[in-house]
């Protein structure tokens, strides 16, 4: 289809709330997407400039473009999210996942059994979860078990079979875990009791259980019956240690779904947590991978909806870090102190958790989409034009004004090039000039860089504020590589990014990747610096006391440590080994030299 026939579609878009789907020349849907707006929405993408590559070639691909009006935005989002799902257009974020998940069902049956599936059955059956960890589900069983004699066995316990003397009583009723309903050992109403307690517990209520055990223990140790009373008090105990561990806020916090997100260049993570009487009952974190420029605020909206939908909650109420569109009915909340803002914290440090797996998982398995990543990241974080591939950090090292020297660490792709290090003597400075000296130390390795006709790198970071960047950019103008390589400086104390003709600094997230790998080759660079300056320095003073011997010159003291490999040695040498390599003469010399200073 013509641009002509894109443009007469957009032109009768009505201005109101729905969902568009763009189609390419051969019918095949590439994107589907929800507005307040459905004319100004579509509009916004024929006529603004996209930083986003995928953007643009999206742009080029629409060939055809159908819309479908809702009553409201947030009718938009499910509808959207559910083209999505039947569909999965290339172009929109994929919130597919195949995995089966278990639940607790408690089985619609006389005397029933409580146990995990992975299949729910419409038989009336109650089904609680579902649950995103196995360990949790028989976790969970373990404590009924504990608490509550319930059957195990399959048998259709009918009031007329069990009078008829149908069935016979197990192993289980032997070994205590079943007090025998199959034999009328067990009456129906204190087996619902008991059923009714799990319905609690599985909720996240555990105060009508422990009132019960209580009074239960109290009734047992007035009637002197104490092993049965220490056994109730077991299972109180067993419980009340379960009950510290999920409860996690204020128990008044019940039936809410909380929701945070942590995203980066390529993949967000949202986090859910639901939470019943103060605790924590299901807890999920969803992996999107983002096709174009969706904002945190796109992809929390749709994966809200996913999450809703596939663990089928009917919160009324749910926090959420920032405002956002969802279904009518439910109440939004933004906290900001106190208990409700604690566990929104705590869902947003569950993203960062698993992000960081993901991350460390990617690094082993998938390292160049690891790379990739980072690259993209730094790109973003430090307003660059290019991914900086190679990064050149320089550093001055002149301790107590002696021995100036310079060091200049390389990175490539994120991890340091050790082959491409160098090392710098201050030749043109005199005394401690760490302005002076990082001028130096820039123009010649530019220039020879230049000279070589060696790659030049996308970044130059600077160890040091705007003083040092300053004297690095006369560098650069001299060479003319002014706006040619990017270049930062970097402050020690406050972490602080300086940018040229920026009098305001950048601050990063101080656990951002980004800033880690600044310090990682500023650190990296005083490192490689301070080495070179202290075997200088050593050498130096090496030299310096040989050659204060009277009538020992430099060769002398080359010689002797060609032989000797070291001071210490020297001083420790017999006459004949000494007279074996500097003569007799010098040899005594020598020789009298140690005596003295020992």
């Amino acid at each position: 289809m013509s641009a002509t026939s894109v443009k007469l579609q957009i032109s009768t878009l009505p201005n109101a709330p729905g969902v568009y789907q763009y189609y390419d020349k051969d019918g095949k849907l590439l994107y589907v997407g929800k507005a307040k707006d459905l004319k100004k929405r579509v509009t916004s993408y024929f006529t603004k400039q996209h930083d986003n590559g995928k953007t643009r070639i999206l742009v080029k691909k629409i060939a055809n473009i159908k819309h479908i009006v809702v009553a409201t935005e947030t009718d938009a989002l499910l509808l959207e999210n559910n083209l999505i799902k039947k569909y999965q257009p290339r172009y929109n974020v994929m919130l597919k996942d195949d995995k089966s998940y278990p639940w607790l069902c408690i089985k619609k049956e006389r005397f029933p059994r409580v146990f995990s599936t992975r299949k729910i059955i419409k038989d009336g059956s109650e089904y609680y979860g579902p649950y995103t960890s196995g360990k949790t589900v028989y976790t969970l069983l373990d404590l009924i078990k504990g608490l509550y004699p319930l059957r195990t066995c399959n048998y259709d316990l009918a009031e007329e079979k069990i009078q008829a003397g149908k069935y016979k009583v197990c192993l289980e009723y032997h070994l205590g875990n079943c007090l025998g309903p199959c034999e009328g050992k067990y009456s129906e109403a204190a087996y619902n009791e008991n059923i009714n307690a799990i319905r609690n517990i599985l909720k996240g209520n555990f105060k009508e259980s422990l009132n019960g055990f209580k009074k239960q223990m109290k009734s047992l140790a007035q009637d002197l019956q104490f092993e049965e009373a220490q056994r109730v008090k077991e299972k109180i105990d067993i419980l009340e240690n379960y009950q510290a561990k999920s409860t996690v806020v204020n128990p008044k916090i019940n039936n809410v779904d909380v929701f945070s997100i942590v995203s980066d260049e390529s993949y967000a993570y949202v986090n859910f947590l639901q939470i019943s009487f103060g605790n924590i009952v299901r807890s999920h974190t969803l992996e999107i991978k983002k096709k174009l420029e969706e904002t945190d605020a796109e992809l929390l909206e749709l994966s809200i909806v996913e999450i809703r939908q596939r663990f089928h909650s009917q919160s009324k109420e749910i926090f959420v870090p920032f405002e956002i569109e969802v279904e009518e009915g439910v109440h939004v909340y933004i906290p900001k102190v106190g208990d409700k803002k604690k566990i929104l914290d705590l869902s947003e440090r569950n993203a960062k958790y698993y992000r960081l797996e993901k991350l460390k998982q990617a690094r082993i398995v998938d390292p160049d989409r690891h790379e990739k990543r980072i690259m993209a990241q730094m790109k973003k974080d430090l307003r660059l034009t290019e991914e900086p591939r190679h990064i050149e950090c320089f550093d001055n090292s002149n301790i107590q004004g002696t021995h100036p020297v310079a060091a200049c660490v390389v990175f490539k792709n994120g991890k340091p090039s050790k082959k491409d290090y160098r090392k710098f003597n201050i030749k043109t400075v005199e005394g401690p000039d760490d302005f002076a000296s990082m001028e130096e130390v820039v123009y010649r390795r530019y220039k020879r860089l230049l000279d070589e006709g060696q790659p030049l790198p996308q970044l130059i970071i600077i160890d040091g504020g705007k003083g040092q960047l300053s004297s690095a950019l006369k560098s650069l103008d001299a060479l003319n590589l002014r706006g040619k390589i990017a270049i930062i400086g970097i402050a020690k104390r406050l972490e602080e990014l300086f940018y040229p003709n920026d009098p305001i600094p950048l601050y990063l997230d101080k656990k951002s990747e980004t800033l880690k790998i600044i310090q990682q080759l500023r650190n990296e660079a005083h490192r490689f610096g301070i080495t070179f300056h202290r075997d200088k320095r050593s050498k130096d003073a090496l030299n310096t006391t040989l050659e204060t011997i009277p009538g020992i010159g430099e060769k002398t003291v080359a010689e002797l440590l060609k032989q000797f490999k070291s001071t210490k040695r020297i001083g420790k040498a017999s006459f004949d080994e000494l007279e074996a390599v500097v003569g007799a003469s010098r040899a005594k010399k020598i020789i009298t030299h140690f005596q003295n200073i020992t």
